[in-house]
Order: structure tokens, then C-alpha cells, then sequence
């Protein structure tokens, strides 16, 4: 693919002339695209372009935004299969995951566009009976939103559609490893129709420049928690930006004594190994009460050496690589650490070799049993890999404190046949996401998605989105014919 950026409703280079390659990391020698490595001038005609299409945008009825994303979501489900192969070819997760991104999105697209015809607003009581009062929302303007690879279909569209449905005009800048997927969504864009300037896309390493903009009036990011506290420094120094980051988690799975263990292992499997680790709200903290210890732990070890590990477009693999190089140095830093912190190893995981690995970044799971401690930084620290420890613990009062010691707040799951218990974790843990009986992965479009703590403020994305991308405006409409005045007060001179 000969990528380019999306500016203003035309494909266009940089002024830069600087180019990276997005590759496959289950086969590094394959390059998926090239694309260009935006400059200060291509982010600033990005938000000019954003800017010029906002006042036209927003003035148009919210049920004529909603068709473009009708058009636009009618486009995608008939070339989903495309899509998912080329999510899993990019990003590197299996065909099913690959697959279950692509549906995520068209999901939020579906989504929005069921809103739009849908109650929107509050009328209001007023004191004075001859007052009609409402709540009506009104956009903010340019939004930019910045991208992880992990997700490469599905979070730009939850940021995207809820945007520019409620009036804004958008600037994507996706991740460099998952570019290909970004240029499909704007060549999707593109044939739908939007007016020119309402969605573009800039590629490379400008996402400061997005974020410093004076004329960007909302900055969207999903991604790791050192990028994300940083742009809320840069945020807080203009006065009319709002920001919204979801950063990550260090989230657990607690597995009660009354567990059915038949639900734990699985839950746990595919909460730390799907997409090999590499999820916003993958557990690699497995908090596991000591009388159901040794099963689980048995069962967990014996199952985790099956896991087929290979090609992510085979169907019956199950992990596939990890994003890059750089990724497998930092989750073999974390094998070792734990080791050196005193962990009992149970699976040791490690770079594969072979004739079938030798050409992408594949590794097998590490699982290990360590008593919590608070000095501890891997039972602290996100890894993002098929990294997980089994943590033993007396009682749920015991569990409750270890899942709540950590800086993170992103997903919790337990698993128990007890609800007065299953109330407990979700009363006195702290997380954004809750499960029960289920993997601590699985979002749906239509419930909220953040955390609390290290992990964000709980609104970037999803159906919360909307109290991020616009303003509550209040609206009083007097009918009489004279003033009145609430709260007694009066116009008498």
C-alpha cells in the first residue's frame, strides 16, 4: 500500500518527503505500506481543514450526520472479511480477534447512527411556570484523536463516530505499526461521502503536534500511561482544551473458593492470552483463593503448554505474535525481573525459534505463583505480553487488597457461584470495567469504557464519549409578558 494522508477530502504526501513501513510482525520481511511521515505544515492543514468543515458540520441536522455513518457502516459489512485479514496481518492477532475487531467497529458505527433519532437533550421544570428550560448539547470543534495498533479498526471508530455524529470535525492520528487499517478507514470516509475536512487522517510521528495545536479543542487518546499523563500536562496549559485518556491497566482475574472451575480456567486463559497479552485490559494478575489453588493451577499450566502459537491468519491459532522487537525485549526484561523478585516459575516463557517463527516477534507464554508484595514491580508494572502471575490469597477480603494494590484501574473479573460475594467485588474493588464469571476482555459499544487511577478518568471512549466531545448548554425561553424572576428575585427599580 502506497499510504498517504487524508486531509481535507483529498489523499495527499508530505511536505516532509520522509516515509516508514508498516510490516507484518508475524513475517517481518513483508511490507504491508509505506507512509509518510507528517510535518508541522501537513498537521496544521489537517486542522485548518477540520476547522474550515466544522461551522458547515455542525449546522447540519444531527440525523443527516447519522446517514454519512449509515452509508459508511453499509460500505464496511460488505468488505469485512478484507478488513479483518488485513487487521490480522497488521496488528498480528488471530483471525478471530481480527475479525471480532472489524465487528467491534462497525458495531459503533451502528451504534451512533441508532442515536440520531433517538431523545437527545432534557427539557427542564423551571420556578416560573410561564418558563420552558432545556439542556441542549453543542460541539467543541476540532477533535484529535490519537491511536493505539492494538485496536487499529475498532478505537478509531469509537472515537471518530461519536465525534463527528454530535457535530465536531476529527483528526486521526493513528499508531505507525497499524497504519495500513487507518488509510482503509479513511478511504471508507472518503467513498461515503463526508464532507471534505470532517474526518482526516495524519500518519507518523505528529501526535504532539496535534495535541500542542492552539486550534484543537479536544484531544481523544487510548494508549499507554507515560504518553497519556503527558498530554495531560501539554492539555493543561490552554484553557479552552479538554482531554480524555485511557491508559492502560494492570487488571486481574479473582478466582473465590466456590469458583466453577470449569469457567475460571477458561476465563483466565483468554484473559491473559488473547491477542498475546497485548490488551488494554488483559489480566496478568490471577488472584486465586488457596483452597481451589493447586487445581487451578494444575489446570491453568496444563492447558497454557497447548496453546498453538503461529500464524495469526491459520484458524486454529491462538496467539500470535507480539507487535515488535522492541516488545519482545520488554516482556523478557519482565520474565527475568520476576525471576530475580523471587517468583516460583511455573510455564518459562520465551522468544521462539524455528523454521516457522524465525521471520516474526513470537513468544510463549510465561505463567509464575508469587505472594503479593508491594515492593514487587511485576505484580505492579504493565508488561503487555503473555506475561501472568497466580497470585494465592486466604479470603475475598485478602483479594479485594491485592487487586486494589496497584496504580491501575481498568478491568476486574471474578469468578464465583456466590452473588453476595460477586456484590462485594464490585462494591469494593477499583476498576471501570467489571465482570463476573467472564474474561476481564470483552467490550461492548454501548456501555461505558475507562478506568479509574493510572488507567484514565473513565470517559475516552464509547458511549460515555459524548460528555467529552460536547458542552451542556442551558436554554430558558420566557412566555409571558413580563419578566419573571427565579429565586424571588424581582425587576423593580
Amino acid at each position: 500500500m502506497d499510504g498517504k494522508n487524508y486531509i481535507n477530502g483529498a489523499f495527499v504526501g508530505s511536505a516532509s518527503g520522509g516515509r516508514f513501513e508498516s510490516r507484518n510482525p508475524a513475517n517481518i520481511d513483508e511490507v504491508l505500506g509505506t507512509f509518510p511521515l507528517s510535518s508541522e505544515n501537513d498537521v496544521n492543514n489537517a486542522v485548518q481543514a477540520a476547522q474550515t468543515a466544522y461551522d458547515g458540520w455542525r449546522r447540519l441536522s444531527r440525523i443527516k450526520r447519522g446517514e454519512y455513518l449509515d452509508e459508511f457502516v453499509q460500505l464496511l459489512k460488505k468488505d469485512r472479511e478484507d478488513l479483518s485479514r488485513l487487521v490480522t496481518k497488521e496488528c498480528g492477532k488471530g483471525i478471530v480477534e481480527g475479525r471480532a475487531d472489524v465487528t467491534e467497529g462497525i458495531h459503533m458505527v451502528q451504534y451512533v447512527f441508532g442515536t440520531v433519532r433517538m431523545p437527545h437533550g432534557d427539557v427542564i421544570d423551571s420556578e416560573i411556570s410561564e418558563k420552558d428550560a432545556f439542556m441542549r448539547r453543542k460541539p467543541k470543534g476540532a477533535v484529535a484523536a490519537i491511536t493505539p495498533w492494538n485496536f487499529p479498526f475498532a478505537i478509531p471508530l469509537w472515537l471518530i463516530c461519536p465525534s463527528v455524529v454530535e457535530g465536531n470535525t476529527v483528526i486521526l492520528k493513528p499508531s505507525r505499526e497499524t497504519a495500513c487499517t487507518a488509510n482503509k478507514i479513511a478511504e471508507y470516509a472518503h467513498k461515503a461521502g463526508f464532507p471534505p475536512g470532517v474526518i482526516n487522517v495524519v500518519h507518523g510521528g505528529c501526535g504532539d503536534l496535534l495535541v500542542k495545536h492552539p486550534d484543537t479543542q479536544v484531544v481523544l487518546f487510548v494508549g499507554s500511561n507515560d504518553v497519556g499523563s503527558e498530554i495531560k500536562k501539554l492539555v493543561a496549559g490552554f484553557h479552552n482544551k479538554m482531554c480524555a485518556c485511557e491508559m492502560g491497566g494492570k487488571n486481574a482475574l479473582i478466582v473465590l473458593d466456590d469458583a466453577n472451575m470449569d469457567i475460571a480456567i477458561n476465563a483466565a486463559i483468554i484473559s491473559a492470552f488473547k491477542t498475546s497479552g497485548q490488551r488494554c485490559t488483559s489480566a496478568s494478575r490471577l488472584i486465586v483463593h488457596e483452597k481451589v489453588l493447586a487445581e487451578f493451577e494444575k489446570r491453568f499450566v496444563e492447558i497454557t503448554k497447548r496453546i498453538q502459537i503461529g500464524n495469526p491468519l491459520d484458524e486454529n491459532v491462538f496467539m500470535g505474535p507480539v507487535i515488535n522487537q522492541s516488545a519482545t525485549e520488554k516482556i523478557a526484561r519482565y520474565n527475568d525481573l520476576a525471576k530475580k523478585e523471587g517468583a516460583k516459575v511455573l510455564l518459562d516463557g520465551t522468544r521462539l525459534t524455528g523454521e516457522q517463527y524465525k521471520k516474526g516477534y513470537f513468544m510463549s507464554p510465561f505463567v509464575y505463583r508469587m505472594q503479593n508484595s508491594p515492593k514487587s514491580r511485576v505484580l505492579h508494572e504493565e508488561v503487555f505480553g503473555p506475561h501472568v502471575a497466580i497470585i494465592p490469597v486466604k479470603n475475598i477480603d485478602e483479594a479485594i487488597e491485592v487487586h486494589n494494590d496497584t496504580e491501575y484501574g481498568l478491568a476486574c473479573a471474578v469468578i464465583t457461584e456466590d452473588y453476595r460475594k460477586a456484590k462485594k467485588i464490585r462494591d469494593d474493588c477499583e476498576y471501570g470495567l467489571g465482570y463476573v464469571n467472564l474474561p476481564t476482555i470483552g467490550a461492548e459499544v454501548h456501555l461505558p469504557f475507562g478506568g479509574v487511577k493510572k488507567s484514565g478518568t473513565g470517559l475516552p471512549s464509547a458511549s460515555t464519549l459524548i460528555d467529552v466531545v460536547t458542552h451542556r448548554t442551558a436554554w430558558t425561553v420566557n412566555h409571558a409578558l413580563e419578566i419573571k424572576m427565579a429565586q424571588g428575585l424581582t425587576v423593580k427599580l
